[in-house]
């Protein structure tokens, strides 16, 4: 990420706004509260087969990029069910484009977290069900592949900023994942992310950063961390991010050698 964009991006929101310090890690660690010997019994014998990894983190911060390697070096759809909170964003085709716009998408209320749930619980007892996908560009739920028939699998991944604020979600995820980065290198990759593939202008995120994403965060997606049983502190300027990255990969393969992947 270039100086020349974080300056313009600072002198646009106003040094009062956001702290662009300039935040590197000395060293690229991976926190863990458990181990294969500690791994969670469950009741059903089919859940016993089924492990849920839930990979949380502040927008920017790299989780997507965790779970796709994740997903990846796991076996792919072969043995991984991956899901999305963003696809559970609720659909707001009734209002206006302009309303749409304005609605607060870093809240928790504004994503269906109990179909999620509902979800997460008919995969792990190893029923199929009909995922939402979502269309950031207006806001809506996607026509032409409303609902993607999804099957259970011997890994389920779950990523999004705000599935750890909830508790009845967090409890059924048996591996808690949290991807930190430095606040600055979080908002312009979400400055890139955005403006590329989401039909957004600089300014509009910027507005929606200052309205609705650093307040959120700091209210919902900041404290959740405490839920982590992982903990992985990269910064993505350097190559620490992709040594975090393989750390993780690698501890998870440990802790999941059960499986037979």
């Amino acid at each position: 990420l270039s100086h020349n964009l974080l300056q313009r991006v600072g002198s646009m929101l106003g040094s009062e706004n956001i702290p662009f310090q300039s935040t590197t890690f000395e060293d690229c660690t991976i926190q863990s509260k458990i181990t294969q010997s500690e791994w969670p019994e469950n009741d059903s014998k089919q859940s016993k087969t089924i492990i849920t990894i839930g990979i949380c983190g502040g927008t920017g911060a790299g989780k997507t990029t965790m779970s796709q390697s994740l997903y990846n070096q796991l076996g792919q759809d072969k043995n991984v069910t991956y899901l999305t909170h963003d696809d559970y964003y609720r659909d707001l085709s009734h209002l206006s484009m302009e309303n749409r716009a304005n609605n607060n998408f870093d809240h928790p209320d504004s994503l269906e977290t109990d179909l999620l749930i509902q979800h997460i619980t008919d995969l792990k007892a190893g029923r199929c069900v009909e995922v939402p996908k979502y269309d950031f560009t207006s806001h809506t739920r996607k026509e032409s592949d409303a609902f993607v028939t999804t099957y259970p699998k011997k890994i389920i991944i779950l990523e999004g900023i705000l599935i750890f604020s909830h508790p009845q979600l967090v409890d059924l995820l048996d591996v808690k994942v949290f991807v930190d980065a430095a606040p600055d290198v979080r908002l312009m990759r979400r400055m890139i992310r955005d403006t590329s593939e989401r039909g957004r202008t600089m300014q509009q995120v910027i507005d929606q950063y200052r309205a609705t994403v650093k307040p959120m965060h700091d209210e919902y997606v900041d404290p959740s961390k405490r839920a982590a049983d992982i903990m992985v502190h990269s910064d993505s300027q350097s190559h620490r991010g992709e040594v975090a990255l393989q750390m993780l990969v690698n501890h998870v393969k440990v802790i999941a050698s059960p499986l037979s992947l």
